[in-house]
């Protein structure tokens, strides 16, 4: 565990808002929105979480320090229809 993971900044693996790096469990799951801030992109998961939605976080690679990066925002497919329809409303 890193030194912003142990502050809490920057979490990964399981739970919410966390960010799961190069999962292979989520590969088959639709991306939605994709984010560069993972504040930004833990807020949005939190609002699909909230409407009964299985939302994860995902990256190919690790986050910057800051909490930056290629962050998407997934949820299995039968879920992305309804997803993207309640996201495309709030844009």
């Amino acid at each position: 565990m890193g030194i912003l993971e142990a502050l809490g900044r920057y979490k990964r693996g399981d739970g919410p808002g966390r960010v799961h790096v190069d999962d292979p469990r989520f590969d088959d799951w639709e991306p939605v929105r994709d984010f560069d801030s993972l504040k930004a992109a833990q807020a949005w998961r939190e609002h699909l979480a909230s409407e009964g939605f299985d939302a994860v976080l995902t990256a190919d690679w690790p986050l910057d320090r800051f909490g930056r990066g290629d962050i998407a925002l997934r949820v299995p497919p039968e879920q992305w229809s309804a997803a993207e329809t309640l996201l495309s409303n709030l844009d």
